[in-house]
């Protein structure tokens, strides 16, 4: 049988690593992209569609699937992968940034977090303990610890009370995860490094999950809104707090360039809603920068959306059709749109994994700036 979490480290160029993460249902290559599927689906996408771009993983978000269907209507019907078609890992967070960012009618204690839904102003209680039985139930491959992300800009005593309460919530989910029978046999649980922009915040954070002990750590608390500077900036020491043989992951991270900048820095792992929601709203990635296909400059361009991709929508169908679904709002247009884009986003995350294992990442970021960025 498969291990039930095994991360070896098969390559290094500088601070960039390749790797590959083995687990019970299917191995994850690192540096690795997650497709965001927050409600059981990765929005436009049907799950074999998504394995056909190259994905390994996905994730779903616990506090969406919390409040609908239900995590123990999920438990009832099979659990997320069955229900939702893809038998693949599925990594799901813990519910604690969207309490924070959506829910306006919310109450933070030491046990946890009081909400509303909403959906329907329902309240709800979300502790560490919560988290970890919805995440249970939906059978998640890949745990996080439930954790509070507060903003940048709050004053460094305000972020230092609140990492401290994350790593308290962070042993609780380690104690709540370990009781949880055959899924904490099957699953991984990673904790999530708190710290805001602050290099001793987050060195202290580190060393507190790095004593409860995790499978993988991701580094929260950025992309929200800092910028990209200040998002490298703390990536230039972030990354090396944490331990060098376990897999570390940059939560809601983001843009293309984001991605070549946070590797090159030593990040493993990835999240990000932009590729799907950007082809939603008509926007592609392509190696020469992104396009805006509702521009009337694509109206007669019979080219495909980028010569150097090899996905079915740049084999089959043109700009001009693409724009003109676009500005129709036709629902085969988000869905063509959102295939190229994360086919793009896989195809870098290769791009990278060779470039490490080649020993060229250096002349690869260099080159992939000069036409992405222009």
């Amino acid at each position: 049988m498969p291990p039930r979490f095994n991360f070896t480290l098969h390559a290094t160029d500088g601070r960039a690593r390749a790797g590959l993460i083995q687990m019970r249902r299917g191995d994850i290559r690192t540096p690795a992209f997650m497709p965001v599927g927050t409600a059981a689906t990765v929005k436009a996408m049907k799950p074999e569609s998504v394995r056909q771009t190259g994905a390994d993983i996905i994730l779903g978000n616990t506090y969406h699937l919390m409040l609908r269907p239900g995590a123990e209507r999920v438990a009832r019907l099979g659990g997320l992968h069955r229900f939702m078609n893809w038998e693949r890992p599925i990594l799901t967070d813990s519910g604690g940034y969207q309490v924070m960012s959506l829910s306006d009618l919310r109450k933070i204690t030491e046990e946890g977090v009081t909400f509303a839904s909403h959906l329907d102003g329902s309240r709800h209680m979300l502790s560490p303990e919560r988290s970890m039985e919805i995440q249970r139930l939906l059978g998640s491959d890949i745990v996080m610890a439930f954790d509070e992300c507060p903003r940048a800009d709050q004053p460094r005593d305000e972020i230092a009370r609140s990492m401290e309460m994350s790593m308290r919530w962070a042993k609780r989910s380690r104690d709540a995860f370990d009781s949880g029978g055959d899924h904490a046999e099957a699953a991984a649980l990673f904790g999530i490094q708190q710290g805001a922009l602050d290099e001793s915040l987050r060195a202290a954070s580190a060393d507190a999950l790095k004593d409860i002990g995790f499978d993988g750590y991701a580094i929260g608390g950025l992309a929200v809104g800092e910028g990209q500077e200040a998002m490298f900036a703390t990536l230039d020491f972030a990354p090396s707090q944490l331990p060098e043989h376990s897999p570390r992951y940059l939560m809601g991270v983001g843009k293309p360039d984001d991605l070549v900048g946070a590797v090159e820095r030593g990040v493993d792992m990835f999240d990000c809603v932009l590729p799907s929601r950007s082809g939603r709203n008509g926007q592609a990635f392509t190696w020469n920068g992104p396009l805006n296909l509702r521009n009337a400059r694509f109206a007669e361009d019979t080219g495909p959306l980028d010569e150097q991709c090899s996905c079915p929508t740049c084999g089959s169908y043109s700009r001009a059709y693409l724009h003109h679904l676009v500005k129709a709002g036709e629902i085969l247009g988000a869905m063509l749109m959102t295939e190229h884009n994360l086919s793009f986003y896989q195809n870098l995350m290769q791009a990278m994994r060779d470039a490490i294992g080649e020993g060229r990442f250096a002349s690869f970021s260099a080159e992939f700036r000069r036409g992405y960025l222009g």
